[in-house]
């Protein structure tokens, strides 16, 4: 049976691409390294690299390096989390964050939160809600904010509060021109760019928009930079509206049903991370206030 160290012994040699700078690093005689990894590929039943050198990974060790890279990130980060506790310290965390929630609610919860907690150390990924839900499944972020997670994902969530979405467009559009909220049949004949903020179920008319496209745009800005260039228009909840740049505004739309649900995400039936436990608590206990600041609704 394949142990975690021997384990890190080959995602450490397939990292740096030779034994002996794996042998420095973990301080093993190259020998030792050999025979670790004669032993698993005899476990395995086949080679995981393409040749002595090691420089070059086959299938097989390139499948077992991506997994393997999982296991052992998550047994570091489950030992430290033990070791904070044992000494009463928080330690630190990664939150992985939407973009909206990252540029407006974040900063001044990260300011507070911190100013109690000196010692703290907290890496920030701003990304979308997909990549916040792997990040959270695969131990890579010890605490996720970000939309509702699909039901295969093996993460849990805890709804903060619903945002809705607005349509974005040129200025110089005549969307700018309307006094009322935009209707489906006003955008048929307008290109619709697609992003990773919009996961909306049971929405027909935004899929059947949605299915003539063929264009998305994952990054906020440049997201808006096509907008503003007038190659079409898209849709951003209300909280990354604020503030938009010169050249592009936002519209309401007349579906109301068009929102999203923003909470807390987090891997299913696993011990949380100190410091990822006492900022929930934080942000449950600011969130009154930051719902009624920037003019959310509080979760259904």
């Amino acid at each position: 049976m394949i142990k975690l160290e021997a384990m890190r012994v080959f995602v450490t040699v397939a990292e740096l691409g030779n034994i002996k700078d794996a042998s420095d690093q973990l301080g093993r005689t190259g020998s030792a390294i050999s025979m670790t990894l004669k032993q698993i590929e005899e476990e395995l039943g086949g080679p995981l690299f393409e040749s002595d050198r090691k420089n070059a990974l086959t299938a097989l060790g390139q499948f077992v390096l991506d997994t393997g890279r999982d296991q052992i990130r998550g047994y570091d980060r489950a030992l430290s989390m033990i070791h904070d506790y044992a000494q009463s310290r928080i330690g630190g965390m990664t939150l992985a964050s939407v973009p909206s929630v990252v540029a407006n609610l974040i900063p001044p919860l990260l300011h507070r939160f911190i100013a109690d907690r000196p010692g703290i150390e907290i890496e920030l990924v701003d990304t979308d809600s997909r990549a916040v839900h792997a990040a959270v499944e695969s131990g890579a972020a010890d605490l996720g904010i970000a939309g509702t997670p699909p039901n295969d994902r093996l993460v849990s969530f805890q709804p903060l509060f619903q945002d809705r979405f607005r349509l974005i467009c040129n200025s110089d559009s005549r969307f700018s021109q309307e006094d009322g909220p935009v209707d489906w049949s006003d955008l048929s004949d307008q290109m619709l760019i697609l992003n990773g903020a919009v996961t909306i179920d049971d929405a027909p008319e935004y899929e059947k928009l949605a299915q003539k496209t063929s264009v998305t745009v994952r990054n906020v800005t440049s997201l808006i930079a096509l907008v503003r260039e007038g190659l079409g228009v898209t849709l951003l909840p209300a909280l990354s509206t604020i503030d938009l740049p010169q050249g592009v505004i936002a519209v309401d739309l007349a579906d109301t049903k068009m929102q999203r649900q923003v909470g807390f995400v987090t891997r299913r039936n696993t011990a949380q991370n100190p410091a990822a436990a006492a900022f929930s608590d934080f942000v449950r206990g600011e969130l009154p206030s930051m719902i009624e600041r920037f003019g959310l609704e509080p979760a259904a």
